[in-house]
Parts: structure tokens; sequence; C-alpha cells
């Protein structure tokens, strides 16, 4: 039996070629919308997917899915659990975005403590001297609070450790003394956000964390202190976060993810000096493009041969 695909964003050749090569029929998606993906998936057994929102109505156009397959770790745009009643295993790519992400926040912690990105810009406005009433900060003995130990907060704790020098605090309400580093202290959530002088997020994406961190985080900040956040925008009350940093009461944030995707052309947080902005990239390079197609290419080869898949987000009441 030939199996059908559907790709409704483009996926890197390696892992289109893992489908191909395993005698699966390749379907190029109309578009990313709840409406063309309606459309497009009525004749397929599976779908490799990106961040086009794959919702109640998506499975159930879909009535020979099997296997939903996400391009990357996370999978806030799949309906869980009318895949799982629906018979359709959700999986994702875990690992497949860590170190990549983990460079990429100690990109940002650089960025935003010495100033990079606004000193750029001036001395392309031809004031080279803006320097010297504008200096950045050392990170070696800094304390940076790691809020959310998963794989990528682990990745992030260990390289500025290691490489920078930093003391490390963290903050998970999964983390015991049993399965944390010892170059790590475990602090609670309030005082992580005291303590810290870069905040670092990286929790998931769930309904309990939509927005749990503003005015009241913010306000136990240190004036001194730093936000990034390159996990998900809605875990953080933007509204909140722009009149705290209007009133100058942390020092600036790096943001690589917004409520609003993409943001606003009038969106403050786009023109403030003490914001640095990047467009949901912290997972956009060559290597990681493939392995995240790769991953979930080799998940949908297994359960379309009648295998169980690695890395499944859910469990499906009846398998089809």
């Amino acid at each position: 039996m030939s199996y059908k695909v559907l790709i409704p964003q483009a996926v890197a050749k390696e892992g289109v070629e893992i489908l191909k090569n395993s005698g699966f029929e390749v379907k190029y998606g109309s578009g990313a919308t709840e409406e063309d993906l309606i459309k497009d998936v009525v004749d397929c057994e599976a779908i490799l997917l990106r961040t086009a929102p794959c919702t109640e109505a998506v499975l159930k156009a879909g009535k020979n899915l099997k296997i939903v397959a996400r391009h990357g770790a996370g999978y806030n745009n799949v309906d869980l659990e009318a895949a799982a009643k629906l018979g359709i295993w959700v999986t994702n790519a875990p690992d497949s975005t860590t170190n990549t992400v983990a460079e990429f926040v100690l990109g940002a912690i650089l960025s935003i403590s010495k100033r990079i990105f606004l000193m750029n810009k001036k001395i392309k406005d031809g004031d080279f001297f803006f320097k010297n009433n504008h200096k950045g900060i050392d990170l070696a003995g800094k304390k940076l609070g790691v809020v959310g130990f998963g794989r990528i907060g682990r990745k992030v704790a260990y390289k500025a450790f290691h490489g920078l020098e930093m003391e490390i605090l963290a903050y998970d309400p999964f983390l015991s003394e049993e399965n944390c580093p010892d170059y790590v202290a475990i602090c609670d959530w309030e005082n992580i956000f005291k303590e810290a002088d870069i905040i670092s997020l990286h929790m998931p994406l769930i309904k309990e964390n939509i927005g749990c961190v503003g005015k009241k985080e913010f306000d136990n900040m240190k004036k001194s202190a730093y936000l990034i956040n390159c996990a998900r925008g809605e875990v953080v009350n933007e509204k909140e976060l722009i009149e705290t940093l209007e009133k100058q009461n942390i020092a600036g944030a790096f943001l690589d993810v917004f409520e609003q995707e993409p943001p606003s052309k009038d969106n403050p947080l786009l023109s403030m000096e003490n914001v640095i902005v990047t467009p949901h990239m912290a997972s956009n390079t060559e290597e990681c493009m493939i392995l995240m197609a790769v991953q979930a290419a080799s998940e949908i080869v297994k359960v379309l041969s009648n295998e169980k898949p690695c890395w499944p987000v859910n469990n499906p009441i009846k398998n089809k």
C-alpha cells in the first residue's frame, strides 16, 4: 500500500528523501492555514507539520490519518486530545533543537549584556562615541536564572557555567537535588527573579504557563537585570513587559518570540533601545532544520510501518 504524507510548509530535503525512499508519496500543501490543511489532508495518512494549526477540524478531515509528526520540540499547534480520541499519534523531535537553541541563547546573553546590537546601530548612524556613556557588563560571576530546566534549559546552564563562568540558578517544578547538576542552585519561583542578573525563559507553552511572567515577576527583578525569552511569546504578559521597559524598571530584554507573530508594526518592543528582537529564529540553522526534518520523517516511517514511535506526545485511544 502506498501511503501519502502531507507537508504543508517546506522542510529540509533530507527529511523528504527519507519518506520517498520508504515508498511514500509526498504531497506538498497548498498553504498553512486551517482551511488549507482541511482541504489537503483528506487523502493523507500522515502530516509532517511545522507551524500550521493542526486543529480538531483538520484531524477529523484526515480520515486516514495515523500520525502528525511535529518538526521540532514544541507541539502546542496540535490538538493532542482530539488526536488521541481519533487514534492518531502525535510525535515531536525533542532533542533536535536543544544545542542550536542553547547556542542562540548564549548569543542573546552576550548581545544584551554587551549591548552589541545597539552599538552596531549607533556606529552606523555615525555616533562612534555613544559607547562612552552606555557600557555593557561582564558575565563572569553574574547569576543566570534558568526558568524551566528541560533539555534546552539544562544545555544553556551547562554552556553558561562552563563557557562564561556564570553562577546558575534554576527553577522547575520537577527539579530536585537528585536530578540537578552540582553547579546549579535550585530556586523557588519568587527568588529566581529576585536574585538573577539575567533571566532566561525555557518553559513549555501549556495552559498554566500563559502570561505567567508579568508585572509581579518584573517588579521582583533587579533594575540592572535582563530578560531573555527564546521559548514562547505567550508565556510573558507582553503589555506588562512593555510598561516595565518603558519605566526602565529592568535593564532590557532580548525577545525571539512574541504574543502575536509576526508582531504588529506598531508594537513598542520593536522600537525600544533597551530591547533586542529577532524573528523566532533560535532554531533556524541549516543543521537544525535537517535534524528536525529527519527526525519527524523517521517517526512517520515507524508509525506507517506499524511500529510505535520513538517520541510520542500523546497516547491514542485507538490506533488506526
